[in-house]
Order: structure tokens, then sequence, then C-alpha cells
């Protein structure tokens, strides 16, 4: 049975799996859904919460990234992302559960609290994957799509700016430990690398990330001035994404 991964297209949690499957070497079905309309299709595949990812293989269904990496290591044991010793093995699932907690939600209530007040950029990547006629449907009710989502991931200038000091705080953070060191943890790349560039990933726009970016000079002032003063910290991310990620 081929392996399906049921994701947004701009989730970044969906990336650390496509980089998963792409590191690993393994062939992939992507079935992107639309945020909103993708309940249905979630809840009927897992019985439960809604997030993506989901993975579908053999008749397994996995939600959520960690979840699937284990998975993945588990089922497809060549390329790991999980070291075997254990101590090591310890430092990048901490790494990984401190960049899923902290990172992933910071990243997307930043960037969508300045993207949505983009409609024609955001539209695009909301949509990217699925067919044609969603970009339509989404800018017809964005007023709406805007509200939910705010709601929903509590966005607004307050969270945005709390957001903005936590990934500072990691940023300087994952610079300084990469300054040292060519890993997060041990010699070798892990799921703790691949979390720290897939989560932070839009911050630095890889072209191997399949949405359409929008150009820098499109970008609100504050967010684009913000990303400018971080350059420094998110290049060796950018460096690990070009050396590891392959598609």
């Amino acid at each position: 049975m081929p392996v399906r991964l049921y994701q947004f297209a701009i989730s970044h949690y969906s990336e650390k799996v496509r980089w998963a499957l792409d590191y690993k070497g393994i062939r992939y079905q992507p079935v992107s859904l639309l945020p909103g309309q993708h309940v249905k299709t979630v809840r009927a595949l897992t019985g439960k919460a809604s997030s993506v990812p989901v993975l579908e293989h053999d008749g397994e269904i996995i939600q959520g990234s960690s979840a699937i990496i284990d998975y993945l290591d588990e089922t497809f044991p060549e390329h790991p992302l999980t070291p075997s010793d254990p101590a090591i093995r310890e430092q990048a699932l901490t790494w990984e559960q401190r960049l899923d907690d902290e990172a992933g939600p910071a990243v997307r209530c930043w960037a969508y609290h300045y993207l949505l007040q983009r409609p024609k950029l955001v539209v695009p990547m909301l949509a990217s994957g699925t067919p044609f006629y969603n970009r339509i449907f989404l800018s017809l009710a964005f007023s709406r799509v805007d509200e939910i989502m705010r709601d929903w991931m509590k966005i607004n200038q307050k969270t945005a700016d709390a957001s903005q000091q936590v990934l500072e705080t990691l940023l300087t953070e994952l610079a300084d430990t990469y300054q040292r060191q060519p890993y997060l943890a041990g010699d070798h790349f892990s799921r703790a690398d691949l979390a720290a560039g897939a989560l932070l990933a839009p911050l630095f726009q890889p072209p191997q990330y399949p949405v359409p970016w929008p150009k820098r000079q499109r970008l609100l002032p504050d967010m684009r001035n913000t990303l400018d003063q971080w350059q420094e910290q998110i290049e060796p991310l950018a460096r690990l994404y070009r050396e590891h990620r392959q598609r």
C-alpha cells in the first residue's frame, strides 16, 4: 500500500514529515487539504483530533509529526533520524519536543498575524496543492477566514509580539549552538535538526517548501524589518536546510 501524507502544504509540521520522508528516500503521495475543510477528512481517518499531518500506510494511521517520525524510523530503518545512543537520543527528542512546543506555535502566530493582513499573499499559500477553485473560495470568504483563524489560533498583536520574543530567544540559542557544533544532538544530523529547519523554514522561505512564497518587498514593513534583523541567526538554519533537505 502506498504511503499517503494528509497535509496542509503551508504547514511547517507537515514539512517535518515531508523532509523525513524525502531524507529516507520513501516515495509517498501527498494529499493536500484546505484548512477548515480538512476536518471531515482527518476525523474520518483518525476518529479524533483534526490536526495534520496524518500518515497512512499499510492500514496504519499515524497523526502528528513526531509520532510519524517514530513510525518511519521503526518501519523504514534506513537513514535513521533517531540516534541509537540513549543519551544522544534523549537530547534529540528533548530538542524536538521544545521546538514543537515553542517554535512551531510561535512561527505560526507571528507569521499569520502579518500575512493575514495581505490576503493576496496568504490565500495562494493556504490553498497550495489543492484545486484552483479553492483560491477563489478563500478570496471571496477571506474576512470570515481571517476571523476564524485569528480566533482559533489566538492571533492578535499582543500574541504576535510575545511570539516574536520566543522566536528571538530560540533563534539566538540555536545560532549559538550551531556555532559551537555542527548538529544539535551528537555528531550527525537527527530529528532535532530536522525539526529546527522545518519549523523555522517560513522565516527563510526555502524553495523545497511547496508554497508560493511572497516576495520580500511585498511583506508588511514590520515583518520584513524583523526578518532582516534576524538574518544572522537564521543563516545557520538556512544552511542546514540547503545541506540536508533533498527532494
